[in-house]
């Protein structure tokens, strides 16, 4: 009887410590889940307070900007838009693009705000999305369309940063990397020939 017990207590160890493997993924992937989650509601949050105060629309814009900084990865997605283009480009033409970048993307997404009030933002999932996390919202505006909206969710680089925006299925990076793409192309590879191209539009902006 004693060994049949010992046999028994032996076998329910092994089958434990076989357990403990998937237990620890399990609860690591939960982990990434909540803190993706957590990371989007608080920057949906931030936002959203920005759109629907008083401020005039130069100054949401203006308080926008370092809410950005912080929780968009711009650079990444920057690098990921020009592609292939990113390895051929020199470190003067990656400085230069980069900087470029950050105030087109910025004006693209300040210039969506518009004169918003009365904007609600609501977090309703989180999934796997690769080695990221992405967090499905809801974006309600007054007297429009709800808009399901994807935010993916990254930590390679050592904290949450959003790196991508799908929108009714269409990724933000995507689009703007098939565009940058075949504007160089047209342009017989040239980087330098995108680069006066962003300038020209970031110009374009400052002087509306």
């Amino acid at each position: 009887m004693k060994t049949v017990l010992a046999r028994r207590h032996v076998l329910g160890l092994v089958a434990g410590a076989l357990a403990l493997p998937a237990v620890r993924p399990a609860r690591a992937a939960d982990a990434a889940a909540a803190g993706a989650r957590s990371f989007v509601t608080d920057f949906g949050r931030q936002l959203i307070a920005i759109v629907n105060s008083d401020r005039t629309l130069a100054d949401k814009k203006a308080a926008i900007l370092p809410l950005l900084q912080a929780h968009v990865d711009m650079d990444e997605i920057g690098r990921y838009c020009l592609g292939r283009y990113w390895r051929a480009a020199t470190p003067e033409q990656q400085a230069r693009y980069l900087a470029l970048f950050h105030q087109v993307l910025v004006n693209s997404i300040t210039d969506k705000i518009g004169d918003y009030r009365g904007v609600t933002f609501t977090v309703s999932g989180t999934s796997p999305a690769g080695g990221d996390q992405a967090v499905d919202t809801i974006i309600n505006r007054p007297e429009q369309p709800s808009a399901n909206t994807q935010w993916i969710v990254s930590t390679t680089s050592g904290q949450p940063k959003v790196v991508d925006v799908v929108g009714e299925g269409t990724s933000l990076r995507l689009t703007q990397r098939q565009d940058y793409a075949s504007f160089v192309a047209r342009h017989n590879g040239s980087i330098d020939a995108l680069l006066h191209a962003m300038d020209h539009q970031v110009a374009a902006h400052g002087a509306q």
